[in-house]
């Protein structure tokens, strides 16, 4: 067996060969056409992962026989876009392509612009992100975007018997495709992950060649509990993980936290999407328990969206670790879905009229604002009066958690409350 994986073995090399993305590159589409007059224009291919956005670059590329450079937006920097951009200066019409730019800073892409301006390069970014959001808008203006398609289950069936048709290592076997929805749904329409998913399936098989392989749903999922760790950023395992770093967050285990991050990052998943959990995390599970957390982790979004990796996996960590080790409180996410429940049961009921806006004198004379009163004329800058319309009069939403924070939040209220909501 050739030693690279099958998704390589089966890269197309024409546009003929390619599976799926019709409307943008079969007969008479606009990119079709500007290959063929060899005048492609710089380029953001947009798409889901394991659609064809490195395999359409590689066939821009062969059919144009330019000179090419690739680039990863995960390992290189500024220092690597300008020896490609000094080396590109010395040839005629290079090609750059770059796989997730979204992960470029602001500073590597600016480093790009000059030379796509001159035509020292023609840039083709990949990106899995809105480019609108993602990609320098100087960039995008001087460049076409192409949105890449999800491939349907006939594009991936179409796929995988292509590659039995093909390949000369499947084809040493008869092979019977008798259920596919397994292999259909670990791979989460990412055409690569399918058809290296497909591979280990025949090779665990161990059927000897000559002899049939019988494809089953059972057969695959065995081979990928047993061979490898799947990490699929739109299927099962991207919500298992998600979840298992949540809750050894929850569960205070800085070690479990770490330990599914780093399966995350490894996976390639979106530093957005990581410190986006994050941030809901501090607030619904650290709560006011520890306010400053719900800080923290809004600076860390903050921050690796403007620096992306490999930097941003230290400042995930910390953050990570800080909200293991907090002390926790669901108290405010207990109390709002309490009140919402409260809202989807009685409905709008009216505002009290006490606390009211009088913006008008008809309000005034309707007796909006009427007998309200100014809480920082009481003692300690409180007044006891009633917030909530009648039919909720003396309903308890927040209740504080048992830490030492929300221990002072209790006291406080106490003061202030204890007869009508009993803290």
């Amino acid at each position: 067996m050739n030693g690279a994986p099958l998704a390589e073995r089966m890269r197309p090399n024409s546009l003929a060969e390619l599976v799926g993305q019709e409307h943008i590159t079969g007969d008479g589409s606009i990119l079709n056409n500007a290959i063929k007059q060899g005048m492609i224009p710089s380029m953001i291919l947009w798409g889901p992962p394991g659609v064809g956005k490195t395999t359409i670059a590689n066939i821009i590329s062969h059919t144009l026989q330019r000179p090419f450079f690739q680039l990863s937006a995960i390992s290189a920097g500024v220092k690597e876009v300008r020896e490609v951009i000094e080396t590109s200066k010395k040839l005629e019409g290079a090609i750059l392509f770059i796989d997730e730019i979204h992960r470029f800073n602001k500073s590597q892409q600016d480093a790009l612009l000059g030379a796509v301006e001159k035509g020292i390069i023609t840039l083709i970014g990949a990106t899995t992100e809105n480019p609108s959001f993602e990609v320098n808008s100087a960039i995008l203006s001087r460049s076409q975007v192409y949105v890449l398609k999800h491939l349907s289950a006939e594009d991936l069936m179409r796929m995988l018997q292509q590659a039995i048709d093909k390949d000369e290592w499947l084809q040493q076997f008869e092979i019977d495709l008798q259920e596919t929805e397994a292999l259909f749904r670990l791979s989460g329409g990412d055409g690569r992950k399918l058809l290296n998913l497909f591979e280990l399936v025949v090779q665990a098989s161990k059927v000897k060649p000559g002899g049939k392989v019988t494809i089953t749903n059972m057969l695959v999922m065995d081979t990928a509990q047993n061979k490898i760790a799947l990490y699929d950023k739109r299927g099962e395992q991207h919500y298992d993980i998600i979840s298992a770093f949540i809750k050894s967050m929850r569960g205070s285990d800085p070690n479990g936290a770490v330990y599914w991050l780093a399966r995350m990052i490894e996976g390639g998943e979106d530093v957005k999407f990581i410190a986006r959990r994050m941030l809901i995390f501090a607030s619904e599970d650290v709560g006011n328990a520890n306010p400053n957390a719900l800080l923290l982790a809004n600076s860390t979004f903050d921050a690796v969206s403007k620096i992306g990796y490999p930097e941003s996996r230290i400042i995930l960590s910390q953050c990570a670790v800080y909200l293991a080790t907090s002390p926790k409180s669901n108290a405010s996410y207990e109390a709002i879905n309490m009140a919402l429940g409260v809202v989807k049961k009685y409905g709008d009921l009216p505002v009290p009229l006490h606390i009211r806006n009088a913006p008008t004198g008809l309000m005034k004379d309707l007796g909006y604002g009427d007998n309200y009163q100014y809480s920082h004329l009481g003692e300690n800058n409180f007044i006891e009066q009633e917030y909530l319309p009648d039919v909720l009069s003396g309903t308890k939403f927040f209740e504080p958690g048992k830490n030492a924070r929300e221990d002072e939040i209790r006291r406080f209220l106490k003061t202030r409350w204890d007869k009508k909501y009993k803290y």
